[in-house]
């Protein structure tokens, strides 16, 4: 099976399944990507995936997409119910929570800023986990080391808890936010380390996206490295293929 990923901003993917599209935090598509695949394949489902309520991850225009398609919206508990109108096909997710959408499983964690995490189990147990805005955020530069170390625990406990039901994830996007300086790949380090990935793709990078996609300084070990491909989709519109 072969799965097609598309960046379209920030932390917005496009994930093309033969038989499901999944939209990760779409805020803006300014290469046209969702409009331009559901016009293409107009009998073939969406699911719209929300972490949470930041401007650069939600967008309410995601209500008027697909709406000649077979549709449905995974949202965090914390978005205003009245963004939804009563006749779009909506499940509520706070961290904990589980939930089926026909054959595929999907499970929110917790985030260390806003919302929650997803973890998406297709019918063949193929993963996909998209971070939205968990990472080990501090600044090391700036913060103290009380916070810090708070810091550090709270992404670990959440790591940990991803770690105890999916060991191995094959496609993981994941926050690599060059405003935290030296620290800003520390987060995903630690994820790789925990988590078997077979593919990584950084986000969240806010453009700047040399830092963020200079893999080859990762402080990860070498059988990590070995493991997981590691992709750099830093335009809107750029593409891979995952088989």
């Amino acid at each position: 099976m072969a799965i097609k990923i598309t960046h379209l901003d920030n932390s917005g993917f496009l994930v093309e399944f033969p038989d499901v599209f999944l939209v990760f935090d779409y805020y803006i598509d300014p290469a046209h990507n969702v409009k331009k695949a559901l016009e293409h394949h107009p009998d073939k489902p969406v699911i719209f995936f929300v972490t949470h309520i930041h401007e650069d991850h939600y967008n309410k225009d995601i209500f008027n997409l697909g709406q000649s398609h077979k549709r449905i919206y995974v949202l965090p508990d914390e978005l205003p119910s009245r963004d939804v109108r009563d006749d779009i096909p909506a499940d509520w997710m706070h961290p904990g929570d589980d939930v089926t959408i026909g054959d595929i499983d999907v499970k929110a964690f917790g985030s260390t800023d806003r919302g929650v995490s997803y973890l998406v189990t297709m019918p063949d147990g193929f993963t996909v986990f998209h971070a939205g805005d968990l990472n080990n955020w501090h600044w090391k530069e700036e913060s103290t080391p009380s916070e810090v170390h708070k810091a550090a625990e709270a992404f670990t406990v959440i790591v940990d808890r991803i770690a105890a039901v999916a060991p191995r994830i094959d496609v993981v996007f994941f926050p690599v936010d060059v405003r935290l300086g030296s620290c800003c790949a520390e987060g995903a380090e630690q994820f790789l380390k925990t988590i078997n990935t077979g593919n990584f793709i950084p986000m969240h990078f806010k453009g700047d996206y040399d830092m963020a996609c200079a893999f080859q300084n990762y402080k990860i070990p070498e059988e990590v490295r070995q493991r997981t491909a590691m992709y750099c989709l830093h335009k809107p519109g750029q593409s891979i293929e995952i088989k």
